[in-house]
């Protein structure tokens, strides 16, 4: 217990500092953007990424995975905010971070396996593009100079590691931008363009909002919505950076641990979050492994907000733009355009709604569901192929049954039999290599051993499983006594 604490606090402590200030950095614009977002003023938003990432630090289930503000979250806040007020939203944070504390106890993590590879690929894609949308706005159109330092950004974060890899380059580049703007006398916009940052610390309050029913069914509903986003990005970001780090993590843990980061940042005026997948990739790729990086990310944002505030409003946007550009690019799983051309066109189709589906949509959750729903839909028309093989001996017709016998394919299991053959006086069906699943199948059945009976047609069932013969002889109205038709 005490080493894995050790090596999960102490066990990359360079590394873990330095990443954690890049992603302190890269947050500020992020906060302040998604805060423009909800309609909310942008200390919110910069006071939820400071609680997150400290109390995801000690009670997340993935190390150096970063939760803050994201726009995801922010999307679906909009109408409470708009319509109820901000008190409301303190509220509704609260009671996502129960709802999700609830989850986690729950152990809704191990719904995690029925998401299929391709919408988890989807997923990544459709984020990255998302990243380099956001930053559209900051550097097309604005000015020559915007467009050279977002260049010379990307050109120090990828050359300097060929020369220095004990840095973070995108470290490196924000610093020098900076300097360079501020003694250049460079016109460029900065981060003091999207919003006021005020140097004051978040204080602990309960929000001023009636508590009765009639609250409970304003927020109820925005604070699922929210509990629902929250929990499936910060799972599935979970999982991408369990492959990026080629270690595991605990989900259930990590669903407790975000809802009781959104109970704090309730009480200290903050806006519900979650995991970002763009902060923990920036965290990862400048050499963050532990929950110390997580910890100094958080730490550093309310340094910055509460001494450097003054310095932080200068950082030119093109450098921060030029980070982002550098986390969507490796953000983006390249190999799954080659992949395309070899895997099933299913799966290529289920990659693409569940990447165009976000994108338009700017919401990753729709995709995601969208993507599942696809999966599901392709899934069964796959297994819903039922082989019927007939051979006749003398009076007696017998049937081979393979596959899987459920609603999506009794329809075209029905149409393999012959309910009207010539000089027939027996049927035997051979289930061996089949499978009853539903009562759809146990009603097909029923209609098969009817319909010969009709026709003075003894009907036998062979070669049940134990499970397809419990269910026929519970449901089955052929097989029980007072239906019409009794024995088989």
């Amino acid at each position: 217990m005490f080493t894995q604490l050790k090596k999960e606090w102490f066990g990359n402590v360079r590394g873990d500092i330095l990443s954690g200030i890049v992603v302190a950095l890269a947050l500020i614009p992020e906060a302040i953007a998604f805060s423009i977002i909800a309609g909310v003023d942008p200390m919110v938003g910069l006071y939820a990424s400071f609680s997150m990432a400290v109390v995801i630090a000690f009670m997340g289930g993935r190390p150096a995975m970063i939760s803050a503000a994201t726009g995801a979250m922010a999307l679906v806040m909009v109408t409470l905010v708009k319509d109820h007020g901000l008190q409301y939203l303190f509220a509704a944070t609260i009671l996502t971070g129960i709802l999700q504390l609830t989850f986690g106890w729950l152990k809704v993590a191990r719904f995690m396996k029925f998401i299929p590879r391709s919408v988890m690929v989807g997923f990544v894609n459709a984020l990255a593009i998302l990243i380099f949308m956001a930053q559209v706005p900051h550097f097309v159109g604005i000015s020559t100079m915007t467009y050279v330092f977002v260049a010379a950004t990307l050109a120090i974060i990828y050359i300097f590691p060929r020369f220095v890899k004990s840095i973070p380059s995108p470290l490196v580049a924000i610093v020098v931008m900076t300097v360079t703007v501020v003694y250049g006398g460079f016109d460029l916009r900065t981060v003091g363009d999207l919003g006021n940052i005020t140097q004051s610390l978040p204080s602990f309050f309960i929000p001023d909002v009636p508590l009765n029913f009639e609250t409970l069914s304003i927020i109820f509903p925005t604070a699922l919505a929210l509990s629902i986003v929250g929990l499936l990005e910060s799972l599935l970001t979970a999982s991408i950076v369990d492959d990026m780090t080629d270690t595991t993590s605990n989900k259930n843990r990590e669903a407790r641990g975000q809802g009781i980061a959104n109970i704090v940042t309730g009480f200290f005026g903050g806006m519900a979050g979650c995991a970002m997948i763009g902060q923990s990739v920036i965290n990862v790729k400048s050499g963050g492994r532990g929950r110390l990086s997580t910890f100094v990310a958080g730490a550093f944002l309310l340094f910055l907000i509460m001494v450097l505030g003054g310095v932080v409003v200068q950082i030119p946007m093109p450098a921060l733009v030029g980070v982002m550009i550098m986390v969507s690019i490796g953000t983006f799983d390249w190999s799954s355009l080659k992949a395309m051309t070899k895997i099933p066109i299913t799966d290529s189709i289920v990659m693409v709604v569940t990447v165009v589906t976000v994108v338009i949509t700017h919401d990753l959750s729709k995709g995601v569901f969208a993507g599942i729903l696809l999966s599901a839909i392709f899934f069964t028309a796959k297994i819903s192929k039922v082989d019927v093989i007939s051979s006749r001996e003398g009076d007696t017709l017998n049937y081979r049954a393979s596959g899987q016998v459920f609603f999506a394919s009794v329809t075209d299991f029905v149409d393999e039999f012959d309910f009207q053959p010539d000089s027939v006086q027996n049927v035997n069906i051979d289930f061996s290599k089949a499978h009853v699943w539903d009562d759809s199948g146990v009603a097909a059945i029923d209609k098969i051993v009817l319909k010969y009976r009709e026709n003075g047609i003894r009907v036998s069932l062979a070669g049940l499983n134990e499970a397809s013969s419990l269910m026929i002889k519970k449901m089955g109205v052929h097989d029980k006594p007072g239906g019409k038709v009794s024995g088989h």
